[in-house]
């Protein structure tokens, strides 16, 4: 079972930047593709940016495309979510999400329903 731990959240003014970190429990987390995901209040949860393993490759939901930056760093089990020129239509509670380890190298995923684990959550508020 792997767990995932997400810090980083919090309030920014529009224009902003912030930085969610997902910390995995294990080391198998570096076999997973990955995602974030946000679901505002009121609102299903929608896909965010995802990222494969082995080959690395990218895919941003067009709302957040050359704003919002998803990377990992294998040697600490974690992915990150750099957040630039936030807005207030940004604000939503941010997950994490990591696959079942079924994926073929530079597979990406943008579903949630393609993902077995997910973090706790982390509220971003973005004022205007």
């Amino acid at each position: 079972q792997v767990q995932l731990v997400e810090s980083g959240g919090g309030l920014v003014e529009a224009g902003g930047s912030l930085r969610l970190s997902c910390t995995a429990s294990e080391r198998t987390f570096n076999y997973r593709a990955v995602a974030w995901f946000r679901q505002a209040p009121g609102k299903e949860r929608e896909f965010v940016a995802a990222m494969s393993w082995g080959a690395p490759s990218t895919y941003y939901a067009d709302s957040v495309k050359g704003r919002f930056t998803i990377s990992r760093d294998n040697a600490k089990n974690t992915v990150y979510l750099q957040m630039n020129s936030l807005k207030s239509e940004d604000t939503a509670v941010y997950y994490c999400a990591a696959d079942g380890a079924t994926q073929a190298p530079g597979a990406i995923l943008i579903g949630p329903d393609e993902y077995d684990y997910w973090g706790q959550g982390a509220q971003v508020t973005v004022s205007s």
